[in-house]
């Protein structure tokens, strides 16, 4: 039996899935006559018709059909057996604070898939007590938070995150009655915030609506169910600062922390561009 090229082979299992000559012939770049060729050939090596033909469609025969998965296999196998001397691509776990990537979360990627192609990017959003677990677990090559307690203070700080009260354009606040929030369940770090900053200031509140993340106290804060305490750049559109309308306290601002536990050159220039983004932010 005469050996085929496995670019008739390649041929063929388009044919299969295409069912038409000109569209294998497009898809390969190459003529419909070309393509013919290479399917005759195949038959003439394998003795065998491989496909039925009529004027307006073509279908395996009851031998492609019989060849047509070891085909597929023989393909997949050249093709892993091609790639025997590419390096694979190193896969790294990034992990960023809900509060700090908002609606330039496309921004964020972009720039992250473009540092190093070598290099996968698997990211993750998340609280910040969540992602610095997941980092001291090992399961995450870097980590950018907010650094809620001031206690630790290992990491490098690599800038800061101001904090406000915002409500919707439309919001009516009670005048008596305890402050509607729209707040994440505990334990938080800004939950701890919040409570903290409107019991100095001896101001009831009640849990409004209760969601986790803030893209989930943003709908909220925007749909009027309450007030919720935000980085200004992360609000919806719709969302206004109340805090002097409602004599609210001022929040504290949080330190932007960047947690890696390795220095090697890529580590190094995510990490850096990770900082430029941050940086970059309106």
């Amino acid at each position: 039996m005469k050996s085929p090229d496995i670019e008739s082979i390649r041929a063929f299992l388009l044919v299969a899935q295409l069912k038409s000559f000109t569209r294998v012939a497009e898809a390969m770049g190459t003529t419909q006559v070309a393509i013919s060729l290479r399917i005759k050939r195949l038959e003439e090596a394998m003795g065998r018709a491989l496909l039925e033909r009529t004027p307006r469609r073509v279908t395996l025969s009851v031998h492609g059909l019989a060849f047509q998965a070891n085909a597929q296999r023989l393909l997949e196998s050249y093709e892993q057996a091609m790639r025997s001397f590419e390096a694979p691509k190193r896969t790294l776990h990034i992990g960023v604070s809900h509060h700090i990537v908002g609606a330039d979360l496309s921004r964020w990627l972009r720039r992250l898939s473009e540092a190093d192609p070598e290099v996968v990017v698997a990211f993750s959003l998340g609280t910040s007590r969540e992602l610095l677990e997941r980092y001291e677990r090992g399961t995450l090559d870097i980590a950018l938070i907010l650094r809620h307690d001031n206690r630790r203070q290992d990491g490098e700080s690599i800038g800061t995150e101001q904090f406000t009260w915002m409500a919707g354009e439309t919001f009516i606040a009670p005048e008596t009655a305890p402050l509607p929030l729209a707040i994440q369940p505990a334990p938080c770090g800004m939950r701890s915030m919040v409570s903290s900053a409107l019991q100095a200031q001896n101001r009831s509140w009640r849990e409004a609506f209760v969601g986790s993340g803030i893209l989930a106290i943003g709908a909220a804060v925007s749909a009027g169910i309450g007030v919720g305490a935000m980085v200004g750049r992360m609000a919806p559109a719709g969302c206004v600062d109340v805090s002097d309308e409602l004599n609210l306290p001022q929040l504290p601002g949080r330190d932007v922390v960047l947690y890696t536990a390795h220095r090697d050159s890529q580590l190094r220039h995510l990490t850096e561009t990770l900082t430029e983004v941050f940086n970059e932010r309106p």
